[in-house]
C-alpha cells in the first residue's frame, strides 16, 4: 500500500493542483459575492443567499448531465482513440444546448422557488431580477462545461485554470463597479454582481474555444474537423450516464440549497451567518472535489488502457491521502475560527449566528472527503446509478429530513444546541457519514467485479 501511496500521490496531485487553483479561482467569484454583497446592504446579503441557493442547484444538476463527458473521454484517451473524443464533444454541446434552454426557462420564472424562503417582498424582487440576469449567461457556462470535462479526461486542466484566473482579475472591477455604482451607472446591489458573472461567462466559453481551435496539441482529438448532427445514441450514452450524475450534484447542492430556503424562516440574521458559513464550506470542500477529479481521471484512463488494477490502486490511495488532507484542513479551521469570520466583517447578530456553526465545518470534512473521492472513483467506472440513489437517501432522507426535525424542533425535545441552523448542520454531517459509508462499499464491489471480469494480460 506505500508503494501505491508514493506512486500514486504525486500523479494525483500533479493533476489535482491546476484543478484546485482553477476551482478555488471561480469559487473566491463567490466569496467576493458575498464580502462585497454584505457591505452593501443585509437586505441585498439575504437575497443573494436565496437566489445563489437556486441557482447553483439548477447549475450543477444541468453541468453534471455534460460532465459525462469527462469519464467516457478518460477512457477513449486512456486507450488511444483520440478522434472519437472530438465527436464526444461535439455532442455534449448539442446536449448541453437543450439543457441551457430548461434551465434559462426555470430563471426567468423562479417564482415557485422563491416562495417556499417567505422573504420579504424587496428581498424576493431583487433575487429575482438576480436569476433572470443570470440566465442569460448559462448557455455560456454549459458550453464551457464541456470543454472543461474535455481538458480534464486528456490530462490538461492548466488552460481552464489560467482562464479561470484571468476571470478573477476582471471579476472584481466589475463587481465594484456594477454592485455600487460609478462612472455613469446606477448602483445594482446584488444583481450586480449576477451581471459581471454572465459577461465573465461568455469571455470564458469564447476563450477555450479560440485556443481548443488554434492551439496544435488539441488537432489530435479532431473537434473542429466537421460539422455534426446530433447523434442520439451518443447523446443518449451521455444522459445514460450524466443523469444519474447530473441529478447526484442535484441532490447534493439542494440539500444545502433547502437549507438556506429553511432557515431563511429564521431570519435574515441566521441566513446571512448561514450564508458565511456555507461560503468557507464551499471553499474547503474544492480540496478533496480537485483531488476527487484528478482521481476519477486517473482511474477512466487505465481503464482505458485495459489496467483494472491500477485503476483500484489509484482508487484507495486517493481516498487515503485526501482524507488525511482534509482532517489536518478541518482542525485548522476551528482553530483559526475567529479570524476567518472577521474576513466577513459582519453585524454582532450575524457573528454570532455564524461561530454556533464552524464546529460543523471542522467534524464533517472526513466524511465529506470520503463520500465525494467515492463517488468520483464510480464514476471513472462509469458507474452513476446506484450512487445517486444513495446520495437521494443519505442527504435528502437523513441530512435534510432530519435536519427540518431538528432545526425545527418539531418533536418537542430537541435539545437548545441542535435546535435552528445548527440542527440542519448536524444533520447534514451524519447524512454525510452514511453516504460515504455506502459509496466506499460499493467502490469495493465494483472494483472486485471489474477485475474479475477484465483480468490482467498474461504473455
Amino acid at each position: 500500500m506505500l508503494a501505491n501511496l508514493k506512486r500514486d500521490i504525486p500523479r494525483l496531485v500533479s493533476l489535482a493542483g491546476p484543478l484546485l487553483v482553477g476551482q478555488l479561482a471561480v469559487i473566491a467569484f463567490g466569496v467576493m459575492d458575498t464580502a462585497m454583497v454584505a457591505r452593501y446592504s443585509t437586505e441585498d446579503l439575504a437575497a443573494l443567499a436565496i437566489s445563489g441557493s437556486i441557482f447553483i442547484s439548477i447549475y450543477v444538476g444541468l453541468t453534471g448531465v455534460v460532465s459525462a463527458l469527462a469519464p467516457i473521454a478518460g477512457q477513449l484517451f486512456g486507450a488511444k482513440r483520440f478522434d472519437e473524443i472530438g465527436e464526444e464533444v461535439r455532442q455534449g454541446w448539442w446536449l448541453s444546448i437543450v439543457l441551457s434552454i430548461i434551465g434559462m426557462l426555470i430563471l426567468l420564472y423562479p417564482q415557485v422557488f422563491l416562495s417556499i424562503a417567505k422573504a420579504s417582498p424587496e428581498v424576493e424582487a431583487k433575487a429575482v431580477l438576480y436569476l433572470q440576469i443570470l440566465a442569460w449567461g448559462l448557455p455560456a457556462s454549459m458550453a464551457m462545461r464541456v470543454l472543461v470535462a474535455f481538458h480534464n479526461a486528456v490530462s490538461r486542466p492548466t488552460v481552464i485554470t489560467w482562464l479561470q484566473i484571468g476571470g478573477l482579475f476582471i471579476k472584481v472591477p466589475l463587481n465594484a463597479w456594477l454592485i455600487y455604482g460609478g462612472f455613469g451607472v446606477d448602483a445594482m446591489g446584488g444583481p450586480g454582481c449576477a451581471l459581471a458573472t454572465v459577461i465573465i461567462n461568455w469571455t470564458w466559453f469564447i476563450s477555450a474555444a479560440l485556443i481548443v481551435y488554434h492551439d496544435r496539441f488539441y488537432h489530435l482529438f479532431e473537434v473542429y474537423k466537421q460539422f455534426s448532427w446530433p447523434d442520439f445514441h451518443k447523446i443518449g450514452t451521455l444522459l445514460k450516464l450524466g443523469l444519474p450524475i447530473g441529478f447526484s450534484y442535484l441532490i447534493e447542492v439542494t440539500s444545502f440549497a433547502f437549507m438556506a430556503l429553511f432557515i431563511a424562516r429564521l431570519g435574515n440574521a441566521s441566513l446571512a451567518g448561514h450564508q458565511i458559513v456555507a461560503n468557507l464550506g464551499t471553499v474547503l470542500y474544492m480540496l478533496p472535489l480537485s483531488l476527487s477529479i484528478a482521481t476519477s481521471t486517473l482511474v477512466a484512463q487505465s481503464i482505458g488502457a485495459d489496467r483494472p488494477t491500477l485503476a483500484k490502486e489509484i482508487g484507495w490511495s486517493s481516498l487515503i491521502f485526501t482524507t488525511s488532507v482534509c482532517v489536518t484542513v478541518g482542525i485548522l479551521v476551528w482553530i483559526f475560527k475567529y479570524p476567518l469570520l472577521d474576513l466577513y466583517s459582519p453585524s454582532e447578530e450575524v457573528r454570532k449566528s455564524a461561530i454556533a456553526l464552524f464546529l460543523f465545518i471542522a467534524f464533517y470534512q472526513i466524511f465529506d472527503a470520503l463520500q465525494v473521492t467515492s463517488a468520483f472513483i464510480l464514476r471513472g467506472y462509469r458507474v452513476a446509478f446506484l450512487p445517486m440513489w444513495i446520495y437521494a437517501m443519505s442527504l435528502w432522507g437523513v441530512g435534510l429530513g432530519g435536519g427540518y426535525l431538528l432545526g425545527f424542533n418539531i418533536t418537542g425535545n430537541v435539545p437548545e444546541i441542535l435546535q435552528g441552523a445548527q440542527g440542519f448542520w448536524f444533520a447534514n454531517s451524519m447524512s454525510l457519514a452514511i453516504a460515504a459509508t455506502l459509496l466506499i462499499t460499493l467502490f469495493k464491489s465494483t472494483a472486485r467485479k471489474f477485475e474479475k471480469e477484465h483480468p490482467p494480460i498474461t504473455l
